[in-house]
């Protein structure tokens, strides 16, 4: 990548979008950073400032078709090219998928899914063009592994995974390159916006106790943003190219594990009941202790 670079990322204003841009920044690439308020870009500016870095700042709704165009024509329009397109900008959503609504469902699709295949469509055109051009979809290890309560974000990342792995493919003849970033767990405001579940049966109870097990696990030891950020950039720097990246907590251990584990198999955890044998084997079969802090015995 040349030092005039041009980088969009999505969803800038904290996270992983935030330190992606100015870890984009450091090394020298412009960096246009959106977030749907400017006024929700003030620690990005600070912490920018702060790393000697200047992130350009740009309103866009990932939800809306004409915000996102207009975002983007701005980008063209200023730096005359998009060589680099993060699609961060995300959200979380829990529930079974008897209890969620599926306005829910709608909401973290219109984020998840629809909003990259929105930014996607705005650059594409000129990056066929050139020839040339990155585009970045940050899903999840939940795109390779359906936790359980989760129903909506599993679904959107589920899709966000194979529109990617299409995408990929459709772009093969045009140079342009896609990649899958799966973060694991990693420390960001998005984990504590995400402790709510809809529960509204009561059925459910186990189900929910297992998705909080797994992030409480997590979170011993999550990962950095900025760790994901030095992945980003590596897997759009490398001479060794490779469709799907992983990071954070348990995303390398998930993503080798999973193919492993037989469908009938993964069925098959979901039926135990006792709490401490459905954490066993979910360690025998992912390499993951979610057992609670108390209880962890390696």
């Amino acid at each position: 990548m040349s030092s005039n670079t041009i980088a969009v990322v999505t969803g800038s204003n904290s996270g992983i979008g935030r330190s992606t841009a100015i870890h984009l920044a450091q090394k020298g690439f412009t960096v246009y950073g959106t977030m749907r308020s400017l006024d929700r870009g003030q620690k990005l500016s600070k912490m920018a400032e702060a790393a000697g870095v200047s992130v350009l700042p740009i309103v866009c709704d990932v939800t809306d078709s004409s915000s996102v165009a207009d975002a983007m024509s701005q980008v063209l329009a200023d730096a005359g090219s998009i060589d680099v397109l993060v699609n961060n900008a995300g959200v979380g959503g829990n529930g079974t998928v008897e209890e969620c609504s599926i306005d829910r469902f709608a909401e973290v699709m219109d984020v998840n899914l629809h909003g990259a295949v929105r930014c996607i469509q705005a650059v594409l055109p000129q990056m066929r063009e050139r020839g040339s051009g990155t585009i970045v979809n940050v899903t999840s290890i939940i795109g390779q592994f359906a936790a359980v309560g989760q129903a909506p974000y599993v679904a959107s990342k589920f899709a966000a995974e194979g529109m990617s792995e299409e995408l990929a493919h459709e772009l093969a003849p045009f140079g342009i390159r896609v990649v899958i970033v799966q973060p694991g767990v990693v420390k960001t405001a998005i984990l504590p916006k995400n402790m709510d579940v809809p529960n509204k049966t009561g059925a459910y109870d186990m189900h929910y106790q297992r998705l909080f097990d797994f992030y409480a696990a997590g979170l011993q030891a999550p990962g950095d943003p900025a760790d994901t950020a030095a992945t980003i950039y590596e897997a759009i720097t490398t001479d060794e190219p490779k469709l799907r990246w992983t990071c954070g907590w348990g995303g390398p251990e998930i993503t080798a594990s999973r193919p492993k584990v037989t469908n009938e198999q993964w069925v098959a955890l979901g039926a135990i009941h006792d709490s401490e044998a459905y954490r066993a084997r979910f360690q025998e079969l992912f390499g993951l202790n979610i057992s609670p802090p108390t209880q962890a015995v390696g």
